[in-house]
């Protein structure tokens, strides 16, 4: 059980933002950039897959695929977390710095969804 406890978590994590997308969208419209048409149903369909991709890491059957898939989204979302950071740089937020570590901290969450990805 104690060695499923990572997994859990994982899938918490998920749940969780996916379900803010609906919750506070307007955080996450600020930070998309300009260039993606479609903001809100961006918006909604990411968290739509982090929901979907949260429960696909529970079944052994399906484990492999939702942690590739999460991989995939984390890679998607890159932009956002990078037009975050232009967006606190000009505004001269003091938590820019925040921003600063959230990207790196995307391969952080790379490599927790690769340990399940076989």
């Amino acid at each position: 059980m104690t060695s499923e406890l990572p997994l859990y978590g994982m899938a918490f994590l998920y749940l969780a933002a996916g379900i803010n997308h609906f919750v506070n969208p307007g955080w996450y419209l600020k930070i998309i950039p300009s260039w993606i048409p479609f903001h809100k149903a961006v918006n909604y369909l990411s968290g739509v897959c982090e929901i979907i991709f949260a429960i696909m890491l529970l079944p052994m059957a399906t484990r492999s695929a939702a942690a590739w898939l999460i991989i995939a989204l984390l890679i998607a979302v890159l932009p956002a977390n990078i037009q975050m950071s232009i967006n606190f740089w000009k505004k001269k937020h003091r938590y820019f710095w925040i921003t600063l570590v959230r990207i790196p901290f995307q391969l952080v969450l790379m490599a927790w969804a690769w340990l399940y990805t076989n």
